[in-house]
């Protein structure tokens, strides 16, 4: 069994299926893939699809790919934000040059 504190995945993948009025199934027999379990896990945040696949599903569902995990992006934007401002605040001036 799995750690019930493993943090989810933030996404949009429910909605926008939803939106395009589509099953679990239905998603499977387009993309091609092998059962629901797939995009119920994908869905629930406890795996991320392959790069393909999350291309596959923002052309089915008629959005830009970043828009399927829009939080996890904004999240992501935060961290390295902090990470690159605390970087160039901490480098030395010697570094700074050309």
């Amino acid at each position: 069994m799995k750690n019930a504190n493993q943090k989810r995945i933030p996404n949009s993948l429910r909605k926008y299926r939803k939106a395009r009025g589509l099953t679990q199934k239905d998603v499977v027999r387009i993309l091609g893939l092998k059962n629901t379990s797939t995009i119920s896990r994908w869905e629930a945040g406890v795996r991320l699809p392959k790069p393909p696949n999350m291309f596959k599903l923002a052309v089915l569902y008629r959005v830009m790919a970043d828009a399927l995990f829009i939080n996890l992006r904004r999240s992501l934007e935060k961290e390295v934000f902090k990470a690159e401002q605390k970087y160039l605040q901490n480098k030395s001036p010697a570094t700074n040059g050309p």
